[in-house]
């Protein structure tokens, strides 16, 4: 892979809860904000997974993200499954399409996440959306979120929370301070990263309205983990975004700032939860793993007598 994300810690957790041993193999070096491995890392990347290949432990390979598509295509011996995450599919840059493309012609099978990734791409595909651990994200009491986090506030002013690293240009940090400019409500706009995954649930139920203002994204599944929390979100239409919000309450996607600011006024006026957990299709971590696992079976042959062949062996999930 690229570089880790929970959402893909949890694929491999909920796989291996279901009998796959799953090897992870990571790409060399390391991403931060919008710099990226360079084309030497990824060199080093094709000889670790043809080391770690000469074992006869695995079924299949997993590639996720279509940049490491080509390394696992390059050994011929075993199924290859490739995920794309969407900005490896829809990059702005067209060679990075393009690869993301051909490994999808040429894998085994080729899983996307997004009703929005799948009308983009033309060869045959699986959609199974990423799943949200709807136990770690949920509903919790705005008094004691704030506690838990430190947050403190004047009783008048609302909190919209903008849960990316303010240097990030594609997350677009300078348009959402201007929204809460112009929204006609008293925001504080607040920030959050860097810290554990299992703390973002307080962060938003801390938070009044969620606020994405990006100008590209492959999800986000910060969107899905606020709608898990009953969070009202209002946000720029990329990704899924559109797909996932525009028929819950308290939500406004859109990519006019006129719309969006008020859209952030109108959802604070309101002040209501959403009702993102309820209709929120895809949102659970076992119907992905349990697709996965069916997926995986079907590309080696599994029959009801051979039901455990994924499960003795592995499967080596390239990142």
């Amino acid at each position: 892979m690229t570089t880790p994300r929970p959402f893909f810690d949890q694929q491999v957790s909920v796989l291996e809860d279901r009998g796959v041993d799953c090897t992870v193999v990571g790409v060399p070096g390391e991403h931060h904000g919008d710099s990226g491995r360079t084309p030497l890392d990824y060199a080093r990347f094709y000889p670790r997974i043809l080391a770690e290949l000469r074992s006869d432990d695995y079924d299949l390979v997993h590639a996720n993200y279509g940049l490491v598509a080509p390394f696992a295509l390059a050994q011929p011996t075993r199924p290859v499954v490739l995920t794309l995450w969407g900005t490896d599919l829809m990059a702005d840059q067209e060679w990075l399409q393009s690869i993301s493309r051909f490994g999808a012609r040429h894998a085994s099978a080729t899983v996307v996440p997004s009703p929005v990734m799948a009308r983009e791409l033309e060869t045959d595909h699986e959609l199974i959306p990423f799943g949200v651990d709807t136990e770690l994200f949920r509903p919790i009491p705005r008094e004691r979120a704030r506690e838990r986090v430190g947050w403190q506030t004047d009783g008048e002013r609302k909190i919209a929370l903008f849960p990316y690293d303010q240097s990030r240009s594609v997350k677009d940090f300078s348009r959402a301070k201007r929204l809460v400019e112009r929204a006609d409500a008293e925001i504080e706009l607040r920030t959050v990263s860097g810290v554990d995954h299992t703390e973002i649930p307080y962060y938003m139920n801390a938070s009044d309205v969620l606020l994405v203002t990006s100008k590209r994204e492959s999800g986000p599944m910060v969107v899905k983990e606020a709608a898990a929390c009953n969070l009202p979100i209002v946000s720029t239409d990329v990704g899924f975004v559109g797909d996932t919000i525009e028929h819950l309450s308290n939500c406004v996607v859109s990519d006019d700032d006129e719309e969006l600011a008020a859209g952030l006024t109108a959802t604070l006026e309101d002040g209501s939860p959403s009702d993102g957990r309820e209709r929120i299709d895809g949102l659970s971590l076992d119907a992905m793993g349990d697709r996965l696992v069916t997926l995986y079976e079907e590309l080696l042959g599994t029959t009801e007598s051979n039901e455990t062949a994924v499960s003795q062996r592995g499967v080596s999930r390239g990142i």
